[in-house]
């Protein structure tokens, strides 16, 4: 296995920190914490610089919100000091971890997004039912309370057996280690700070570093499905996966396995109610698409929230709030995804729709 040194002044030249921070304010430059750090940023980049070759460096403190999409998600927002830096260190050791993650691995990488896995899964699915004319079944997998549940130790188990420069070690820990799950309770957060041995857990959604250590933790299921358990027809977005098969038998079989491992290497559990073998015949639901053997849906709950969301952006533009070209741009980028299903009618619908009550 290779190993990386000096890694540290990759994350923390002035370079890269001014790098870092051109990738970061790219459509965030209007608001106000972005506008109020560009007003002095030599000063500010070299600042944080400096905390950081000197060790003073301690990550801020985040401020929460809720969004809805679909399902109720808690986000977590660092400063923009902070998210400056996770630019900087996504840019360092994602080009390390890049090329240890499996082709059919869709989340957070260049090339690759939900477009792209809806269709190599789709072509996954033809070719194991030879184009629909053969059985084919698909075992879909969720897990609980993923980001929630990850394991600073174990995740710093495995990167740190490619990362072995001190320094960037100790900053990867302040990192994973500025937050504490949210999804714990009050009384259970202070249980788990009385005792000593607590497992310390869960990464902020929000985070650019998340996206990044959420793949590195999955890789290793990614490893175990592929290499021990010798599966071919197998896809992943973040905690979501598939495996296609003809036989629902063998699927069956797989999930104890997986389950094991999830549990036993990475303190993780499958969703007992987002656990389900599907026909193919009856549609295969993937991130936010319905694929069946001869056309391809929008999942009714991602149409409901598009619709749901483009209205609200209608109602801006006419409150003056969003200009016609950003609520163009919004139709555009819906029209876009609507172009990965048979959905003409909706389509035309959305259009017209759209134009009517902009020029109303």
């Amino acid at each position: 296995m290779k190993t990386y040194e000096h890694v540290f002044e990759k994350i923390t030249s002035s370079e890269a920190l001014f790098r870092a921070w051109d990738e970061f304010k790219r459509s965030k430059r209007m608001k106000e914490d972005v506008l109020a750090f560009e007003k002095e940023l030599e000063s500010n980049i070299f600042c944080l610089q400096r905390d950081l070759k000197a060790k003073r460096y301690k990550h801020g403190p985040y401020t929460d919100f809720y969004i809805q999409d679909p399902k109720l998600r808690h986000i977590y927002k660092a400063s923009v000091r902070d998210r400056v830096l996770h630019h900087a260190m996504f840019a360092a050791l994602n080009p390390i971890f890049e090329p240890t993650y499996i082709p059919n691995s869709f989340s957070c990488r260049v090339g690759k997004g939900t477009h792209k896995g809806i269709e190599v899964l789709t072509n996954m699915l033809r070719a194991v039912s030879k184009n629909g004319t053969q059985p084919c079944y698909a075992l879909k997998c969720d897990i609980r309370k993923f980001f929630d549940s990850i394991d600073h130790d174990i995740l710093l188990g495995i990167l740190e057996r490619r990362i072995v420069d001190p320094d960037t070690r100790w900053l990867i820990r302040e990192i994973i280690e500025s937050y504490q799950a949210a999804g714990l309770r009050e009384r259970e957060r202070e249980r788990e700070r009385e005792s000593k041995n607590a497992p310390r857990k869960g990464l902020p959604i929000g985070n650019l570093t998340s996206q990044l250590f959420a793949n590195v933790y999955m890789n290793e299921c990614d490893q175990f499905v592929k290499h021990d358990l010798h599966i071919k027809h197998y896809v992943r977005y973040t905690d979501d996966f598939l495996i296609v098969d003809n036989d629902p038998a063998k699927l069956e079989m797989l999930l104890e396995p997986i389950r094991n491992f999830l549990r036993e290497r990475l303190k993780l559990e499958l969703h007992p109610d987002k656990v389900e073998i599907r026909r193919y015949s009856k549609g295969v639901d993937f991130l936010g698409y319905v694929a069946f053997p001869h056309f391809r849906l929008l999942r009714k709950k991602t149409e409901k929230r598009m619709l749901r969301k483009l209205s609200h952006i209608i109602a801006d533009y006419k409150r003056d709030s969003v200009t016609k070209e950003r609520a163009e741009a919004s139709l555009n980028s819906y029209l876009g995804m609507l172009s990965h299903a048979d959905a003409y009618r909706l389509q035309e619908r959305l259009k017209n729709n759209f134009w009517i009550q902009i020029e109303s």
